[in-house]
């Protein structure tokens, strides 16, 4: 499929440009990161920053206005934005009051924020969150907090706007903005696939008559692929689902959304919503408000979800304020005001004035001296010619056997796994496809472009941590989603605060890495079994500890062979966290996306040491 864009990775930085510019009585860009800045906020409250993937337009940024969110924090299109985004766009709009977040509960969002709360507390602002869990589908009752967001976004987001824009605290803010999503479930169904602008393949494939039924919004496979069905029987089994989960019994008072999902008419929404207003009514539910419309989408798949959002005396004061911004706009039902006054009209100037330092952008990239693009080069072709003469196990080099790297060495072993990775891009898509978003694959280009860019920058350094660390805050600060986090943190955590060093023993390297092993495992919670990329770490870093008196060549050569089984052992395992944690035994059959990364990385090591010695 064909998109009208420019650039695949520029995509969602000239959306938000052209997104600001076209709305720009409403909307400030953040000077340095991808975050939309409502111009004219109510002042003196606990603000509200929302944020996720930037390809469930017009959610996120569409939900930044008066009485809604006052920025949103955008990541690439379906990845969460990385921490540095949130923090800069949360301190850009924070009134001394705290911040409250707001946004979808999936593993990437969840660590992207959480690290950016921490990042902001140690500067001294108050933060709490409230993650959305409205998907029946996604998980049972019993792992409510494993339940990802889908269009339950927008009653809360709604609920959570007007308790901040009503001038309450933050902790009762967060109160309101629980309740609010405890009382909200949704369930969808996608009848095509949606397609990431630079991928080649859709996200998934559905074959002409079938349905995906518990469809998540990147495309993650629902809990059964089923025969079409009519709109009335399809309209029904969603209810009865979300009904028996919710609880939800006569003389109850709900919200309906009827929601689209990027290529589904107003006319097909207006159907299914005949269907569910009559089975309310037929079952004494009394509709308080309805509203059919494609607020949280994913690009331009088929299909819908149906959202109630359960209401009382509260909840009903909060939703009947009224709200506005260019999609999401609401009058109020005349029994509701909101607290004080709206601010005077400021001027763009006044607006801008108020945005914070946000320091230094990330770096930009110089250009590529013409010895370090020769050295890459030569080691691409010595590694090709190596492969057709030689064995890669213990062999000769510079003592007849290769147990240092110098700083020259650590820094063209990155830029090199960095090329491997971004080689191998279309390949990790298609891993990631089959259980994941397929985003996979362009989040991790992504960052080892930006790996590129920052080392080919830096100047000389006399201490090996140094490169990882810039590599690590590289990935770190630019991917998003769960990836960005955990490999960033492959590079930084067992890097950081190490006494400096101009050399790299095989020891020291094993060492390092296991440092970061224990780091993500203990940031993310996985351990080898769980379908995540420790399953190939862990292994690795073993390997790694047990074969590093032999040197740099034997050493990654049993790394890169352990990264690989564990990829392959990832076959047999249920998914524990991320996208495919929902499949339970349907994601059983695939390999792990993020694993598969993780022995690429090896894989990359183990050709530049091959090819240096």
């Amino acid at each position: 499929m064909r998109k009208i864009i420019n650039a695949p990775e520029k995509v969602v930085e000239e959306m938000i440009e052209g997104y600001v510019c076209a709305f720009r009585r409403y909307y400030v860009k953040h000077p340095s990161v991808n975050g939309v800045l409502l111009r004219q906020s109510r002042r003196d409250k606990a603000v509200l920053v929302v944020g996720g993937g930037s390809g469930h337009e017009p959610m996120f940024s569409g939900f930044v206005g008066k009485g809604l969110a006052d920025a949103a924090a955008c990541g690439n299109l379906f990845a969460s934005p990385d921490p540095y985004t949130v923090c800069q766009t949360a301190k850009a709009v924070e009134q001394g009051r705290g911040v409250l977040f707001v946004y979808g509960c999936y593993a990437g969002d969840n660590l992207n924020f959480d690290m950016a709360e921490e990042f902001l507390n140690q500067e001294g602002i108050r933060t709490a969150h409230v993650r959305v869990q409205d998907d029946v589908a996604s998980a049972p009752k019993d792992r409510y907090e494993d339940r990802r967001g889908i269009a339950g976004d927008v009653f809360v987001i709604k609920i959570a706007g007007a308790a901040c824009d009503a001038g309450l605290s933050l902790d009762e803010a967060a109160r309101v903005t629980e309740k609010a999503r405890d009382h909200t479930w949704s369930i969808g169904i996608a009848t095509a696939p949606a397609q990431l602008p630079g991928a080649e393949k859709p996200v998934f494939e559905l074959p002409e008559g079938e349905m995906e039924y518990g469809m998540g919004l990147h495309g993650e496979k629902g809990v059964l692929r089923t025969a079409w069905q009519d709109a009335d029987a399809l309209a029904e089994r969603m209810y009865r689902q979300i009904r028996e989960d919710a609880g939800i019994v006569k003389g109850d008072e709900v919200c309906v959304l009827v929601n689209g999902l990027g290529s589904t008419t107003l006319a097909e929404l207006a159907i299914v919503y005949r269907k569910v207003y009559g089975l309310l009514a037929k079952e004494g539910v009394k509709v308080y408000d309805a509203d059919l419309n494609s607020y949280c989408t994913s690009q331009e798949m088929g299909g819908f979800s149906i959202t109630l959002f359960k209401v009382d005396e509260e909840l009903k004061k909060y939703y009947d304020m009224p709200c506005e911004s260019p999609f999401y706009t609401r009058l109020g039902r005349g029994s509701a005001t909101l607290k004080g006054e709206s601010p005077q009209d400021e001027t763009a100037a006044a607006r801008r004035n108020q945005v914070k330092s946000v320091g230094a952008e990330q770096d930009s990239a110089g250009a590529r001296c013409r010895s370090e693009k020769g050295r890459r080069q030569s080691v691409e072709a010595a590694y090709e010619e190596k492969e057709k003469t030689a064995d890669h196990g213990e062999g000769g080099c510079r003592e007849g056997k290769l147990c240092e790297l110098n700083t020259a060495d650590v820094k063209e072993m990155l830029l090199y796994v960095a090329d491997q990775i971004i080689a191998s891009q279309a390949y990790l898509t298609e891993i990631d496809s089959a259980i994941g978003d397929g985003d996979h694959g362009i989040g991790m280009a992504g960052g080892m472009r930006n790996v590129k860019r920052k080392l080919t920058a830096m100047e000389e350094t006399g201490n090996i941590y140094k490169l990882f660390e810039a590599a690590g805050e590289a990935m770190l600060l630019s991917m998003g989603g769960a990836s960005g986090v955990l490999f960033g943190s492959l590079y930084l955590a067992g890097a950081r605060g190490m006494e400096a060093r101009d050399t790299l023993t095989a020891q020291g390297f094993a060492a390092m890495m296991g440092r970061s092993l224990k780091a993500i495992q203990k940031r993310g919670g996985a351990r080898v079994g769980d379908k995540t990329m420790v399953d190939a770490l862990e292994p690795a870093v073993r390997a790694m500890e047990a074969t590093c008196a032999k040197g740099f060549p034997e050493m990654l050569k049993a790394a890169e062979a352990a990264a690989k089984q564990g990829t392959e052992d990832t076959k047999r395992y249920q998914a524990k966290y991320g996208r495919a944690k929902s499949l339970m035994e349907r994601a059983v059959g695939y390999q792990d996306a993020g694993a598969t990364s993780v022995w690429l990385i090896f894989r990359g090591m183990r050709e530049f040491a091959a090819c240096i010695t």
